[in-house]
């Protein structure tokens, strides 16, 4: 576990003890887990989602078509300033995107995922900020990248507290207070 996935963790342990069990790692298509951490000036986004959602298949590419397809939902995991618009009050910056999927071979995926049969991306997306404090909401663009994703279940742990909210296509808009 990274320090930053630590500390995202150790925020969101002050949640009530049903959000903490819907934060568990249960692997269900269609939907997706996304954490959002606001700590100074740093933005966190955490996202959890089968691959089925974003390419429409668990495994490792077999062919040039399902490369070709796999290497599109990487590239705009990697462009995430797209998929996750934070308000243009904070000022924020995209600061860092990592990746972490074993089927797709990225980054450091837990090993014993990888044995499951159910393959994941989990995507980790950093934003440096000029004002936090003014983010009052973020825009989720997963719904338009990927359209087998139907839900996106959401805690943001902040310096104003901790919520829970399930974002479904057609509502985007995450208030961030």
């Amino acid at each position: 576990m990274t320090f930053r996935s630590t500390l995202m963790w150790l925020a969101l342990a002050a949640l009530p003890a049903g959000a903490i069990a819907a934060a568990g790692h249960a692997h269900e298509h269609g939907a997706a887990k996304l954490d959002v951490a606001i700590d100074g000036p740093t933005l966190t986004v955490d996202v959890e989602m089968p691959l089925d959602n974003l390419i429409g298949f668990e495994h490792a590419p077999r062919n040039d078509a399902e490369q070709k397809t796999a290497d599109a939902a990487v590239a705009r995991f990697k462009a995430a300033e797209g998929l996750f618009k934070p308000d243009p009050a904070a000022g924020c910056k995209l600061t860092k995107v990592e990746l972490e999927s074993a089927a797709l071979k990225l980054g450091e995926p837990d090993p014993a995922a990888a044995n499951d049969g159910h393959a994941d991306l989990d995507a980790h997306v950093t934003f440096t900020c000029t004002d936090t404090a003014k983010a009052g909401f973020m825009d989720v663009a997963l719904f338009e990248a990927f359209a087998r994703l139907q839900r996106v279940d959401v805690q943001v742990a902040g310096a104003k507290g901790q919520l829970k909210r399930t974002l479904k296509r057609g509502a985007a808009r995450l208030s961030l207070r």
